[in-house]
């Protein structure tokens, strides 16, 4: 493991980072641990930029707005690290910072309220209420803590990459985001540590997801944006899915659209069970 650090603290993380030359870059992927092969393609993706790469692994409290799901979320440290240990790391430095709540959110931090206007109050935003505060409270102090010139976001979570591109674009936060492709299981569900949660049966049933964004986006070039709606949303009610939204959006405004536009993006969350689950899809090109 010579080249891979865990540092549980941000004053060891800060004195870590100070061994490099101002000149060389640093790359960072935030995460909330149990890490699959999603979270590995950051990773990778952001070696590409640098030879120098933080990974934070920290379950944030304040983005939750149900207290059982953060109980609940899974936590699995040792795996996550053996699991990064695997990555070809050869003249190459992997950090994984690992702070407790009282790190990040110590008694003298300043909470920052910013408007995030349409962009926070629709899908997630409508249906988890607080959720983007606390992200970008967190996503702010991760970066105030690492300083990267470069931080890469999954696409699966597609309104919470939108929000952080648009809190670096108001607080003119020096580093680059990274948009990132989805991962997914073979079957097409689309990889989550949520998906830890599911029996296999659920699994196959949470699919279904993936499926009818499919069948969306195959419907696209002959139907309406209001008919493809209607079809997706008789599909999930025909499953063991509870769905919660299913929206097509402009893929920068987050709006709801009426007509068909390049990069038309289709939104979805529902629960199978007890666990909820989201995913996207450009539709329309």
């Amino acid at each position: 493991m010579d080249n891979i650090i865990v540092l549980d603290n941000s004053s060891s993380l800060s004195k870590e980072l100070k061994k490099y030359n101002a000149d060389q870059k640093i790359a960072f992927v935030p995460t909330m641990g149990a890490l699959h092969s999603g979270h590995i393609s950051l990773v990778e993706k952001a070696f590409e930029q640098t030879n120098i790469v933080v990974v934070s692994i920290f379950v944030n409290p304040t983005q939750f707005d149900n207290k059982e799901d953060l109980e609940k979320y899974p936590r699995s440290l040792d795996r996550d690290i053996q699991l990064l240990n695997k990555l070809p790391l050869k003249g190459k430095k992997l950090i994984v910072f690992t702070p407790n709540v009282r790190d990040i959110y110590p008694e003298n931090f300043k909470e920052i309220h910013l408007n995030l206007g349409t962009l926070g109050s629709v899908m997630e935003g409508k249906y988890r209420q607080g959720h983007f505060n606390g992200v970008v409270n967190v996503v702010k102090r991760l970066f105030d803590i690492v300083q990267p010139d470069f931080a890469c976001f999954g696409e699966k979570d597609f309104q919470q990459l939108a929000i952080i591109q648009y809190m670096v674009q108001q607080l003119s936060l020096p580093v680059t985001i990274i948009p990132c492709p989805i991962i997914r299981e073979p079957s097409g569900l689309a990889k989550s540590s949520r998906n830890e949660r599911l029996s296999e049966s659920e699994k196959e049933e949470a699919n279904i997801l993936y499926q009818s964004l499919k069948i969306a986006k195959n419907l696209s070039s002959s139907l309406s944006v209001d008919s493809v709606k209607k079809i997706v949303g008789t599909i999930i009610d025909c499953s063991n899915l509870d769905l919660e939204y299913f929206e097509i959006v402009d893929p920068k405004t987050l709006q709801s659209i009426k007509q068909w536009q390049p990069g038309a993006r289709g939104c979805i969350a529902a629960y199978c069970g007890k666990i909820r689950l989201i995913d996207n899809m450009e539709l329309y090109s």
